[in-house]
């Protein structure tokens, strides 16, 4: 009989794990690079680079046992694509940004479960609504987001990039448990 496989954990990375994300990050990257446009050149993370968004943000981490097989930031820093006047006016907005999931563990419910740790951690923070934008092409999640409960409140081109906006409200409740209304 096979064993049975670890729950996967979830917490918030700390600058030990930064080589680690920075090596998932790029491969990942690779990745998509494979499956979509060759002629696109994927970019490479550094360990310098999560360290210093270490600094900015929290990067929620995905771990199988030791492993990291995924990673998102959450931010009170609206990254510069976003146009808030789309969103539902809440006090305080997180931005999740950089998701990425270790392509061997896609297609197994690891990119919602870390979304869903994403809005318990987010309404702990406290934050009322959880935020993002897709690419709106083949290359983008906005399918996966829509499965995942997320609202998609607007298409906008930035710089000539078609993107999608997507928003998950917090319950206003004090539980910790989430609901999109």
């Amino acid at each position: 009989m096979p064993a049975r496989p670890l729950p996967i954990t979830f917490a918030f990375a700390t600058p030990a794990d930064a080589a680690e994300i920075a090596r998932l990050s790029t491969h990942v990257a690779r990745h998509l690079k494979a499956q979509t446009d060759r002629n696109a050149t994927p970019s490479v993370v550094s360990e310098k680079t999560v360290l210093t968004s270490l600094k900015t943000s929290r990067v929620l981490l995905a771990r199988q046992s030791a492993q990291i097989v995924a990673f998102l930031r959450l931010s009170l820093r609206k990254p510069w694509a976003i146009d808030p006047a789309y969103f539902t006016p809440v006090p305080t907005a997180l931005y999740l940004t950089n998701l990425a999931v270790d392509p061997a563990w896609q297609r197994q419910g690891i990119g919602r479960q870390i979304l869903d740790a994403a809005c318990v951690r987010a309404a702990e923070w406290p934050a009322h609504a959880l935020r993002l934008d897709a690419f709106a092409n083949a290359t983008g999640a906005g399918a996966f987001y829509t499965k995942c409960g997320w609202r998609e409140v607007a298409r906008v081109t930035y710089r000539r990039t078609p993107l999608i906006y997507y928003e998950f409200v917090l319950s206003t409740a004090s539980s910790p448990n989430v609901a999109n209304p």
